[in-house]
């Protein structure tokens, strides 16, 4: 993928799961939510499985074990293995090791997942900041986490411990709506300590960094309903990414994303990992796609035709993309949406 400014969607005459020989897959949004499997995701994963494709999960959730993951999806009638499941817990505990010595402890903010990943990398998992900690690393622990893990981060990072967090996510899907992540609780930290700590997850290089080195992929493809981390990682890491909006992302939020923030390819949900991905093309001032045509008016952005509502959310995004250059798109798109149902 190029780092030039993407101004639409691409197209792909293939299928995806032919174009690419793994798909880097976000979990919570994209496969599930709320523990529950997204519509189409089980039967699409299956096909695109059983036609080739090597399936890994990327989740920059730092609370559950891979083992944990990996059951869970297989629960859901989506045969995994551990070796399958990265996890941000698995991309902080490699850069902990990287900077402490084999042994040393560290204090952790998490949960399981956390602590499992440290283990494996030779590093012994303490609970105070009286316990002479060679760093904190911080994760996700979920909704019931006690508020004194907090106060025990912000002694040691107040003392000048190294601090590492598993990721920044301010926010997570739930099956009752969006809910706090693990960047809320950074947050926290922060603000009792003035302190900034080395992050591991998406987007950032170290998560790639891990996923590439675990799965071996060579045409990989990030899929993710994020634009803040899965499409950013995927940019951060020069690979091609599929946004599904089944997740946290809407329309409105997707026509006006920054460059780094826009995905080569949109779709519905995971049975966009079976198609081809259709042309958007230049139609005078605007951009058509299917029965779609979208232009950039002076204040608004219009959308004429009919046909599939996701062929027009791809023209409006190069209408709004290219107006918007290497900035972020200001043009009111509420009616051209709602026309959409998006």
């Amino acid at each position: 993928m190029s780092r030039s400014v993407r101004t639409s969607p691409e197209s792909s005459e293939r299928p995806l799961h032919e174009a690419y020989d793994t798909a880097l897959l976000d979990l919570d949004g994209v496969v599930y939510a709320g523990g529950e499997a997204i519509a189409h995701a089980v039967d699409s994963l299956a096909d695109a499985r059983a036609e080739g494709m090597h399936l890994a999960y990327v989740t920059n959730n730092a609370l559950r074990t891979p083992d944990a993951v990996a059951d869970h999806l297989t629960g859901l009638g989506i045969p995994t293995g551990a070796e399958d499941v990265i996890t941000s817990a698995q991309a902080v505990a490699r850069l902990v090791g990287e900077q402490v010595p084999a042994g040393a402890r560290v204090l952790v903010i998490g949960g399981e997942g956390l602590r499992v990943a440290l283990r494996e990398r030779g590093l012994t998992p303490v609970d105070s900041a009286d316990d002479d900690p060679a760093a904190v690393a911080q994760g996700y622990g979920g909704p019931d986490f006690p508020w004194s893990r907090f106060a025990e981060a912000s002694y040691a990072v107040a003392r000048g411990v190294p601090w590492f967090a598993s990721n920044t996510d301010l926010t997570i899907p739930s099956g009752r709506g969006i809910a706090p992540g693990n960047g809320a609780a950074v947050e926290v930290v922060r603000i009792a300590t003035g302190a900034e700590p080395q992050v591991a997850g998406k987007p950032l290089p170290p998560m790639h960094k891990e996923t590439i080195l675990r799965t071996g992929a060579e045409r990989p493809l990030v899929v993710g309903d994020r634009l803040d981390t899965d499409i950013e990682g995927a940019h951060n890491g020069e690979v091609d990414s599929l946004l599904v909006l089944t997740g946290v992302t809407d329309g409105a939020q997707l026509l006006a994303a920054p460059p780094e923030h826009r995905p080569t390819y949109v779709d519905a949900d995971l049975r966009g990992l079976l198609t081809g991905q259709p042309e958007v093309a230049k139609d005078g001032e605007g951009f058509r796609c299917g029965g779609w045509t979208a232009t950039a008016g002076a204040e608004r952005l219009e959308l004429a035709g009919d046909g599939a509502a996701l062929d027009g959310l791809r023209a409006l995004c190069a209408a709004a993309w290219t107006a918007a250059g290497d900035g972020t798109c200001a043009l009111d798109a509420e009616k051209a949406l709602a026309r959409l149902g998006l």
